[in-house]
């Protein structure tokens, strides 16, 4: 699989009116994306607000537009909420000690304390416990943590908490914790938002599969991570065609292949991602073939 998808990408033919089409995508991805933007802000304002809270009393159809309506604004605040999290405080120090008679610097552990929310909920936290075991230094050292393994832990720890070298005398090397706790945190923020739009292009394809039932054209029926980081997302037509979609940190998409009986797929990697390079085009494209 992995070499399959780090084939060439077929050269596209130059023909003005392919041209003029990707173009149009292009625009109609950007007018997209402002009108999100133009929604979003609308239903943020104070005066919005309290026109739906005043008409939430009123009792009317589920699938009205005012019912529908007041379940994006319960939405949009949920995000907002979550946004406000994110950037406020959301890395907690404390100290503990620990009760083994035998525990180094006489049991004093200092704990790091991530706080992470998802889909508007709080997770359970993430801790890392530092402590200092060298001998007449002051240097700290991971002593326990609940990090995930795909978390790049010790590579951060190298760099920003590096130990004492042994048999070199002089300074003792620079630690930078609040930049190790910075890095830290934004690896794990990374990590649940690739999980998260996994879970969003799961959901989509979900409604997907529901919405095509009938149709001929083939749902995608099982959607799924494919390695330990995240970075790989791993799609399942009802034709038995399967996918790969390569992210990189971000979510940015490196790499999308699609598979069937007949060999690669380009026709249909093309019209799923066209000009866009991240996941949630590709979930945004799903949701509107419904």
């Amino acid at each position: 699989m992995a070499s399959s998808v780090a084939e060439e990408e077929p050269v596209l033919p130059q023909d003005p009116l392919d041209q003029e089409i990707a173009l149009l995508k292009r625009q109609v991805a950007s007018l997209r994306k402002r009108l999100q933007v133009e929604c979003s802000t609308i239903l943020s304002a104070g005066v919005t607000q309290d026109m739906i809270e005043s008409d939430a009393a009123t009792s009317y159809n589920d699938n009205s537009p005012r019912k529908k309506l007041a379940k994006r604004s319960s939405q949009q605040q949920a995000y907002i909420q979550q946004c406000a999290y994110r950037i406020s405080t959301s890395v907690t120090a404390f100290k503990i000690h620990d009760p083994d008679p035998n525990a180094v610097d006489e049991g004093r552990v200092l704990g790091v304390r991530f706080e992470i929310m998802s889909a508007g909920q709080f997770l359970r936290p993430y801790y890392v416990m530092l402590n200092r075991p060298f001998e007449r230094s002051r240097l700290l050292r991971v002593h326990r943590h609940t990090i995930p393994p795909a978390i790049p832990l010790s590579g951060l720890a190298a760099r920003h908490l590096p130990p004492p070298k042994k048999g070199h005398g002089g300074r003792e090397p620079k630690q930078d914790l609040d930049m190790f706790v910075k890095r830290l945190r934004r690896e794990i923020m990374r990590h649940h938002n690739r999980l998260g739009v996994t879970a969003d292009l799961r959901q989509s394809a979900r409604v997907n599969e529901q919405a095509r039932s009938d149709a001929e054209t083939p749902a995608i029926i099982d959607v799924g991570v494919a390695d330990v980081e995240a970075k790989q997302i791993r799609l399942t037509w009802a034709d038995d065609r399967t996918g790969r979609i390569v992210m990189d940190d971000d979510g940015k998409v490196l790499k999308f292949a699609i598979f069937g009986p007949d060999g690669r797929d380009w026709e249909t990697a093309k019209a799923l991602l066209g000009s866009h390079d991240r996941v949630e085009d590709i979930v945004e494209l799903l949701e509107q073939s419904e």
